[in-house]
């Protein structure tokens, strides 16, 4: 056996694809987008109704890509996604759009140009944490991806339904990669479907974190410095991109009807 260091670049690394044809661009958030529904259902983030994913169409930005209202995130395929339009209007597809998706992920998108994804679902730790009013805290390495990047929608006004709402949702997550829906739940943006499923994934679970460690007693925070630093290594787009992969390459393999 040859024990020589293999050079490092013939070493294989994935990275975010890029695209010279739309078809195929939305196609690959197509089939990301379901990825991160089945995912989402996985993890056991669906509660009843509630919950969406939401993908910027590459050709027409103004429209984005959602699961249908009513349908599980267990069950979702390609075939089954709808294109909405900014008026709220279900332009491709067959099934109706969830009013609140997009009340609140129209809102988002206008607002920020750079969120080609934004993931919103009542997950059980975010929903609790969220019932507490107060941010994530610099508690675990993973937690810091978030530290000085949400924001918390300190207002509860029953089931978002209208416009308006949204847009003060969007003001509230301003130039972050995620906000805390007070009484609600969580909701986080990405440069990509991959980016801002993982967020969502890996909040969920600081959340959880955070929860047990102040139930068990006195937690020590990491420190402000060592907070920012450790959120420069591990807070960016593509790092959230790469965290995604291996979720990724597990319910492609597992779930074979996923690009139908």
């Amino acid at each position: 056996m040859n024990l020589d260091p293999i050079p490092t670049d013939q070493l294989q690394f994935r990275l975010p694809p890029t695209f010279d044809d739309v078809e195929q661009e939305r196609r690959h958030r197509q089939e990301r987008l379901v990825a991160a529904l089945r995912l989402f259902g996985r993890f056991g983030f669906e509660e009843g109704v509630a919950g969406h994913i939401t993908a910027r169409d590459p050709e027409h930005p103004d429209h984005f890509w959602v699961n249908p209202f009513g349908m599980s995130f267990k069950h979702i395929k390609v075939s089954d996604l709808i294109l909405v339009n900014h008026e709220g209007q279900v332009v491709h597809g067959r099934y109706h759009v969830n009013q609140a998706a997009f009340a609140i992920h129209s809102m988002i998108h206008q607002a920020r140009p750079d969120a080609v994804a934004a993931a919103h679902s009542h997950s059980v730790y975010g929903k609790a944490l969220s019932s507490l009013g107060v941010p994530l805290e610099p508690l675990t390495q993973d937690a810091c991806a978030f530290y000085e990047d949400h924001g918390l929608f300190d207002d509860y006004t029953g089931v978002v339904l209208e416009t308006e709402e949204g847009r003060r949702i969007a003001r509230a997550l301003g130039s972050h990669k995620a906000v805390i829906l007070r009484n609600h739940g969580l909701l986080t943006v990405g440069d990509s479907v991959d980016a801002a499923a993982w967020w969502f994934i890996t909040m969920e679970r600081s959340c959880q974190a955070q929860l047990l460690a102040k139930a068990a007693g006195p937690t020590v925070l990491i420190e402000h410095e060592q907070a920012k630093l450790t959120h420069g290594q591990i807070g960016n787009d593509l790092v959230g991109w790469i965290n995604f992969q291996p979720l990724y390459d597990q319910i492609v393999r597992s779930d074979t009807d996923l690009f139908d």
